[in-house]
């Protein structure tokens, strides 16, 4: 996917700010801290982990207070060890404490779906397998996840449901024939755009594969590994090999083995565990 800009989040940005700040500001730090206190802080990791949002946590602080100095110790996609400072901060505390959390926030979702995401594709080292994200995403974060999934080694599926063909089971209910459908699909949306059909059992997979027309991925959905060996066997290379449903970090190394081109997990990014990072505060003397 192409780099990150302003334009992807800083009405998300301003969105997280209101919602922190309301109409007020930080009243705890006005009662607490002098409005020209000055100070240094440092965004730091709390655990290994894979940094992803950077370019947002710099920009919350930019957005709350453009008179910050403001230092990146870290780039996304970078593996850091414990303690590594990611992005230092230098200015006017109130302003500082202001952004804060919002900073943090971002940084920890997006460093969660980037960590579990290397995770897993360490575990498929050795393999011909990508590990893939899906739909399953936050609304509104989902170009942000994706990225964040890119950050952790792995790769993008379709962006929403403009940029590719995936026919499902709900699809199937109507039409009833995967390959009828697929061949509905291509004469509808011509050969620029990618085919997929999902299917359940060998016997779908068997009729897709001896039709006039060929999707370009087959989605094998909720199969063992004994299956899906069988499956691939069947392809036989004729088109991509897409693996998904209920795969977890126990199960996806067999996944792999059986020979799939990729395995799709929607828990990378609807269900990744937080990444810890911290803001180490000090007032300037």
């Amino acid at each position: 996917m192409p780099p990150l800009t302003a334009a992807d989040y800083d009405d998300l940005i301003w969105a997280a700010l209101a919602e922190d700040l309301g109409a007020v500001g930080d009243i705890t730090t006005q009662a607490l801290i002098p409005e020209d206190a000055q100070a240094t802080a440092a965004i730091v990791g709390r655990q290994k982990g894979v940094v992803a949002g950077i370019c947002l946590a710099q920009r919350t602080f930019e957005l709350v207070d453009s008179s910050l100095k403001l230092q990146l110790d870290a780039k996304d996609g970078d593996v850091v060890m414990e303690g590594t400072s990611l992005l230092t901060v230098t200015g006017k505390a109130q302003s500082i404490l202001a952004a804060e959390r919002v900073a943090l926030n971002i940084l920890g979702h997006l460093g969660g779906i980037a960590t579990t995401t290397h995770t897993l594709a360490k575990v498929l080292e050795g393999t011909a397998a990508k590990l893939a994200d899906t739909r399953k995403t936050t609304p509104g974060w989902r170009i942000l996840e994706k990225h964040a999934v890119t950050c952790g080694g792995g790769t993008n599926h379709r962006m929403g449901l403009y940029d590719q063909v995936l026919i499902k089971d709900n699809h199937l209910s109507i039409i009833k024939s995967p390959a009828e459908a697929v061949a509905m699909a291509r004469q509808k949306s011509g050969k620029a755009i990618k085919i997929e059909v999902e299917v359940d059992t060998l016997e779908q997979l068997k009729e897709v594969m001896v039709a006039d027309i060929l999707p370009d991925i087959v989605l094998l959905d909720n199969m063992p590994p004994e299956t899906l060996l069988k499956a691939v066997k069947i392809v036989g290379g004729r088109c991509t090999t897409e693996a998904s449903g209920n795969i977890t970090s126990e199960t996806i190394r067999a996944v792999a083995e059986a020979g799939v081109d990729v395995i799709s997990c929607g828990f990378i990014t609807h269900s990744a565990p937080n990444w810890d990072v911290g803001l180490d505060f000090k007032i300037s003397s």
